[in-house]
């Protein structure tokens, strides 16, 4: 197997749905950046092999998204471009694929990331209204049309909110909330303790913002119903955030007895990553600069209604399989879906007792918060379905440069019962 490097990343700002990116097309979540790559490295549009973008809530109007960035971010025709669907890690399995062309020499470069406008999932017709719309356009006469009008009931014209069905688990029945309601009671976490890690991200994402942290791997957007403002930071961080504040919410999923709040949890939101993935030769040809190698990948499966504990079994199979430990790792990512299976991750990975609950049979160890999401997460940046999975590798490697330091594990999540996880080596 070859070495696949990771010559730049670059992402969006992320904001929340319905919110600043809530009127920017798809594609120009991803083309942009792609655009801004190739003029940074000057390799020649006719030279990418292949763009591979995660994308869930697939739009009508950019069918295999990937390849409409493709010519939208000016590249030549003859490049290829598809688009990979892993839930919420989506943008972890287009670097996956990219990876493993790479590695085994059948490409040289290929752009991969993920793109999701959350803002732009659909709402639709319920199964009554669109079967009248059906039967009115068969029918021929007034009398047909009249016919099938008086079939009609008020109650079919309430929508089916599509994200709303999308984020629940159709073989176990659940919604994300209520999967991390099961790992907060059988790992014992308190309500304080998530509320306390939901404000240490905040505050984290609020400062990364202030000092310019982000400056280097954010693209700004046009946005606006005209596209006419340029958006460079993201939508979504409260620097005014207290533990005081977020103790006053609710709980969301489980009303009665449970402990999550939608201010422990990821809101919604639009944005998009991407990756310059290149083979030694292409580095070499073009003169590049590569940020990191990508060491490794691996994704695993679990049980759907405990979704949250995906990141125990990828981070145990991705260290197995580049020979590292957890305190190797200088930084570690994990996409905060929600604090309370964020820190039932933690608690997993230091004690075996829990960790064989999910047929890991060691303790990796400790992780410790000065390793972990240093510059906030999900909670405060939001959690684009379709890119998170390449925004977290993004940002690790980014923030591995600035420190000089060596090895980082990026891992998530996944609904319907899976984790992922992806090693890299900075370079610089």
């Amino acid at each position: 197997m070859k070495a696949v490097y990771l010559v730049e990343g670059k992402r969006t700002p992320q904001a929340k749905s319905g919110l600043d990116l809530k009127d920017v097309p798809v594609p120009y979540l991803g083309c942009g950046l792609i655009r801004n790559i190739m003029d940074y490295t000057g390799i020649p549009d006719d030279a990418i092999d292949d763009v591979i973008m995660g994308n869930t809530g697939a739009p009508p109007k950019y069918p295999n998204v990937g390849r409409v960035i493709a010519l939208e971010a000016g590249l030549h025709k003859k490049t290829r471009g598809h688009t990979v669907h892993r839930n919420c890690a989506s943008g972890m399995e287009a670097m996956a694929e990219g990876y493993l062309s790479i590695a085994s020499g059948r490409t040289d470069l290929i752009f991969a990331g993920g793109v999701e406008s959350m803002s732009q999932m659909p709402l639709i017709y319920r199964k009554e209204m669109t079967e009248i719309f059906v039967k009115l356009m068969k029918a021929k006469t007034f009398g047909e049309k009249l016919k099938v009008f008086s079939s009609f009931k008020l109650s079919y014209l309430k929508p089916i909110i599509a994200i709303e069905v999308g984020l629940t688990d159709p073989f176990c029945g659940m919604n994300m909330g209520l999967t991390a309601e099961v790992l907060a009671r059988e790992f014992g976490i308190t309500r304080e303790q998530q509320d306390e890690f939901a404000n240490r991200s905040h505050h984290l994402a609020s400062a990364a913002t202030t000092s310019g942290r982000f400056k280097d791997e954010i693209l700004g957007v046009m946005v606006g119903s005209k596209l006419d403002r340029y958006l460079t930071t993201d939508v979504g961080p409260r620097s005014d955030s207290s533990i005081e504040g977020l103790a006053k919410m609710k709980p969301y999923f489980e009303k009665e007895s449970g402990t999550v709040t939608v201010g422990n949890s990821c809101p919604i939101t639009d944005g998009g990553s991407v990756f310059l993935m290149a083979s030694e030769e292409a580095v070499n040809k073009y003169n590049l600069k590569p940020m990191a190698k990508m060491l490794d990948y691996h994704f695993d499966g679990l049980e759907p209604e405990r979704m949250g504990m995906g990141p125990l079994r990828a981070i145990n199979g991705v260290l197995t399989r580049t020979n590292l430990t957890l305190d190797q790792m200088d930084l570690v990512e994990i996409n905060e879906a929600f604090a309370a299976q964020v820190l039932s991750v933690r608690k997993a990975l230091k004690e075996k007792s829990f960790a064989e609950k999910f047929d890991v049979n060691k303790a990796w160890g400790d992780l410790p918060l000065e390793k972990l999401n240093v510059n906030g997460g999900a909670i405060a940046l939001g959690h684009p379905v379709g890119s998170s999975g390449c925004r977290i590798v993004v940002t690790l490697a980014h923030e591995l440069k600035k420190r000089k330091a060596k090895y980082g594990l990026a891992s998530l999540c996944i609904g319907g019962g899976q984790g992922g996880a992806v090693v890299i080596e900075n370079l610089n």
